[in-house]
């Protein structure tokens, strides 16, 4: 087996609260990068909003002042790869949201990632009674919202439920602008998730995510939960070369 890539960014992930949603394939299948395929949960396509804390953020061991705890929130879907007999389940953004604008303008232009940089916050209640979870950004002059109350206690997600298919993808895959795919890994242990009641997500889905999405974001979602989070490491991507034939 070949080595691992080099890190290439290391940070603590706390809080992430977690909105699931069912969509018919034909709305992503035009975003799937190559030598990937979509990844089906019981048969279903699913999109996850996800809203969390960046913390202690570091690049190559870097932390640059200023930069190293924010906000984001992502709208993204499941891809599967196979290599040499190995299955690579992973995910890919549609769009990311973070409130610093040069970490959006190194992401999208070094990076070719959907990064966008908006004014955003957060109220963490979780210590309070009852425990509640928001995280805000303002798009076209509107503050949009994603929120919930967690109730019950932490778990670790049961094998094969809804919860350990959205948690448990350990890559990432984004469609570069000549066509080709890049790589990258993402390592940390199982999460446990927490169960949540009162979900709230007040979006213009249309102008931030596209038409396409809007129906179906528009619904309450199959599932949410709040996953506790960890330390994380992402390693350095690698470019995989499209075949002539590929989209």
């Amino acid at each position: 087996m070949p080595a691992p890539a080099p890190v290439f960014l290391t940070a603590r992930w706390e809080h992430l609260l977690m909105a699931n949603y069912q969509v018919p394939p034909a709305v992503l299948l035009p975003r799937v990068p190559a030598e990937t395929e979509l990844d089906l949960h019981d048969g279903q396509c699913l999109v996850s909003l996800v809203g969390f804390r960046f913390l202690d953020t570091r690049v190559l061991g870097i932390g640059v002042p200023g930069h190293r705890d924010f906000d984001e929130v992502n709208l993204r879907f499941y891809v599967t790869r196979h290599v040499r007999g190995e299955t690579r389940r992973g995910v890919v953004f549609v769009k990311e949201i973070v409130p610093r604008r040069a970490l959006a303008w190194i992401a999208r232009v070094l990076y070719q990632e959907p990064y966008v940089a908006l004014p955003m916050r957060h109220e963490d209640r979780t210590m309070e009674h009852p425990p509640r979870l928001a995280y805000m950004w303002t798009h076209n002059g509107r503050e949009a919202r994603l929120a919930a109350t967690l109730t019950g206690d932490p778990f670790l997600p049961a094998a094969g439920s809804e919860a350990e298919f959205i948690t448990e993808h350990y890559w990432g895959y984004t469609r570069l602008r000549d066509g080709a795919t890049q790589e990258y890994q993402v390592e940390h242990p199982p999460w446990h998730v927490q169960a949540t009641s009162d979900l709230e997500f007040d979006c213009d889905v249309t102008a931030l995510y596209g038409a396409a999405f809007a129906p179906y974001l528009s619904v309450p979602p199959r599932s949410a939960f709040v996953a506790n989070g960890s330390a994380v490491v992402v390693r350095r991507g690698r470019r995989i070369v499209a075949p002539v034939h590929s989209r």
